[in-house]
């Protein structure tokens, strides 16, 4: 069986190149040398010896950058465990918001800002909207998780919404579910969001806040931006909402398949060679069809950093009864009138290490030695990094 190919196999080859050629942001410089050297003698790690059969299992230390296809099993197996404790017995719905393809050059140009605006926005739409009588009158809670990308790597920047079906009457009193099977209708929501979107990104301009610079240089003169917003005015913007989730427990599985995602992951891609990526996409404007890519090495590099986020920009966040200030008020109260326990979830403690937390959360033991089966690995030595130079930062575009 061939090895599987991996970004890091394709950074290591040609990412000094790249690097060379073009300038990068420090985070995109960072998380390149980080998914480059993941897993490997670079980084450090340890050896394991089994009990029983004394089997030899050398592993290397994870990066753990967001961005690194291959660190974020732990963490989104700890963040489900987590969420799992706040559910309740009802309606949950998906709610994607996306933003015109218009707006990409000036948001690549401008991440944090409007990144902040979309949440912003489609929060401030939700909540706007489920409040008001018409429609369901409570407050309901949901999770928005940002994703970036399409399924060719472009930018495709979208937020994706699990949504309570109902919420918290606004006296705190009782629960108001929303009409069974059907959230608030898609135009009402597409068009509010349009506006409020609008809004704050005129706001930025008007406070400058945005950068101009490149392709979008024009943008900079008020005229070329209001022609540009009043296209955007004109146009229908897409927002989605699929029916409901069959139950509670199917919320977190599919939580599972958005939250910790990066743009591509290393099973998408088939070949490697002669400076050329291929990898599997879905074309969802051809009736979900799959397909093959192929790329050159440099511009499959610069799909791929096109979705390296912001310092420390928060990709999911909780809004409403599901908020950090209302988890244990108003979430409490919800699980009261729903005669559902308030359980708390397992939280790691000094003593446990990440394979103990792996078998909790997975049923997965990965101390049992994979070759006999009966005995147990056990830290043997520690291995210390070395041959690691972080790639050196010569132009950078803050």
């Amino acid at each position: 069986m061939s090895k599987m190919i991996e970004i890091a196999d394709i950074l290591h080859k040609y990412g000094e190149a790249y690097r060379s050629k073009y300038r990068l942001s420090r985070q995109e410089f960072k998380a390149m040398g980080a998914i480059e050297f993941c897993r490997s003698s670079a980084l450090g790690g340890h050896i394991d010896e089994c009990d029983a059969c004394g089997h030899i299992r050398i592993s290397y230390n994870s990066c753990r950058n967001r961005h690194c296809p291959k660190c974020q099993s732990l963490a989104k197996e700890k963040w489900l465990d987590a969420r799992n404790k706040d559910l309740l017995p009802i309606e949950y719905y998906h709610v994607v918001f996306t933003i015109p393809n218009e707006l990409n050059p000036l948001t690549l140009r401008n991440k944090k800002i409007i990144y902040s605006i979309l949440f912003k926005a489609s929060a401030e739409t939700l909540k706007e909207l489920s409040e008001d009588p018409k429609y369901i009158g409570a407050e309901i809670g949901f999770i928005s998780i940002l994703h970036t990308w399409g399924q060719n790597l472009m930018d495709h920047p979208h937020i994706h919404c699990i949504v309570t079906g109902g919420g918290l009457s606004i006296d705190g009193t009782r629960w108001i579910s929303s009409k069974k099977g059907f959230f608030i209708p898609v135009k009402v929501l597409s068009r509010l969001f349009k506006g409020k979107f609008l809004y704050y990104l005129k706001e930025a301009y008007f406070n400058k806040k945005l950068k101009f610079v490149g392709l979008i240089n024009e943008l900079v003169k008020y005229n070329q931006f209001k022609t540009l917003v009043d296209a955007l005015y004109e146009k229908e913007w897409v927002v989605y909402a699929k029916p409901p989730f069959k139950n509670a427990e199917y919320v977190i599985r599919y939580l599972g398949r958005y939250t910790h995602r990066v743009a591509i992951s290393n099973h998408r891609i088939v070949k490697f060679e002669d400076g050329r990526v291929t990898f599997k996409w879905r074309d969802y404007k051809n009736h979900n069809k799959n397909k093959l890519i192929t790329l050159d090495v440099f511009e499959f590099i610069r799909r791929f950093l096109l979705h390296i986020l912001p310092h420390r920009f928060v990709k999911i966040r909780h809004y409403g009864i599901l908020s950090n200030k209302n988890r244990n008020t108003k979430l409490k109260v919800c699980k009261e009138i729903f005669g559902v326990a308030n359980n708390v979830s397992h939280t790691s403690n000094d003593d446990e290490t990440w394979e103990d937390v792996f078998l909790r959360l997975t049923g997965i033991d990965y101390k049992k030695c994979p070759c006999c089966k009966n005995g147990h690995m056990m830290r043997k030595s520690k291995l210390e990094p070395r041959c690691y130079s972080p790639p050196i930062i010569r132009e950078i575009i803050v």
